[in-house]
């Protein structure tokens, strides 16, 4: 069968160039649908196929030469879960849905309020009162429908985090709690699995990557038994220019990981002031 879908992959291809002239054979967006009813596969399958067989899906065509075929195959073969689905969440899930990672976990049991518009993408005024891990899977196959999306109306907590995170390559921490980040922290430890966490005060933030068996967040916040339930952004608010630039550095956080590339944030603080206009990076200890 897969003989027999790759070469009606090739059927369906076109010829085109890259901005730099390089050429090559793209497999437009209509057809990886046509393909995935055809042969009863999601649009994923088909688009792994077509990388593996050296063909672009057009979707992910500038995403190519600075990613690899492989690398983009990579990226639709990763798991990856989004916890907190508010403004930093709906940003990062917005970016891993276009840069195609191929299965994304999204887990969050608020819903909509007023508040949320200044800066939660995922927000509309005709969302309110509806559940953030609905709107985000329905932007998620609106933006690509090739992605694999499961949304969980639910907050984590210690009782059901091992479940929630069960076969991820990486999590996102977007949380607004410290006590609960703290709580997701220690069960991505727990199933060895990658954590890339940020958080957003005002017009500043920092991101910062935690392995299983780096110290992680308390060498930012102290120890767990002695955090306050809320960060700084509790009195400084949380606004949208922030939150944009935060989701993008957790997700190319992510990306790195997912592609074993780059330098990572691990035991290291990104400090960002849109203030003073200053990126930082501090080493914790």
């Amino acid at each position: 069968m897969e003989n027999k879908l790759v070469n009606e992959i090739r059927s369906y291809t076109t010829p085109k160039q890259f901005p730099d002239n390089t050429p090559y054979s793209s497999l437009p967006v209509e057809q990886v649908a046509l393909l995935a009813g055809k042969y009863n596969v999601s649009g994923r399958h088909i688009e792994i196929e077509a990388l593996q067989a050296g063909i672009v899906p057009e979707r992910y065509a500038r995403n190519l030469r600075t990613f690899s075929l492989q690398d983009q195959a990579v990226l639709l073969q990763s798991r990856v879960s989004v916890v907190g689905l508010g403004g930093l969440g709906g940003g990062v899930t917005e970016i891993l849905a276009r840069i195609g990672v191929g299965n994304l976990n999204l887990m969050d049991g608020d819903t909509f309020e007023d508040s949320n518009l200044n800066r939660q993408f995922l927000s509309t005024h005709m969302r309110l009162a509806t559940p953030k891990a609905e709107a985000a899977a329905a932007r998620v196959q609106s933006v690509n429908a090739s992605v694999d999306v499961e949304a969980h109306i639910e907050f984590l907590d210690a009782n059901n985090a091992a479940g929630l995170l069960a076969g991820s390559d990486v999590v996102v921490d977007c949380l607004d709690s410290l006590e609960f980040r703290f709580v997701l922290e220690a069960a991505s430890k727990t199933a060895g699995i990658p954590l890339v966490s940020a958080a957003i005060a005002g017009v500043a933030g920092h991101v910062t990557t935690i392995f299983p068996e780096d110290p992680g967040l308390k060498l930012i916040y102290g120890e767990r038994d002695r955090i306050p339930a809320k960060g700084a952004e509790a009195s400084l608010g949380t606004l949208p220019p922030c939150v944009s630039i935060l989701s993008a550095l957790e997700t190319s956080e992510v990306v790195k990981v997912l592609l074993k590339r780059g330098s990572l944030l691990r035991n290291r603080l990104l400090v960002v002031d849109l203030v003073d206009n200053t990126f930082e990076v501090l080493k914790l200890q």
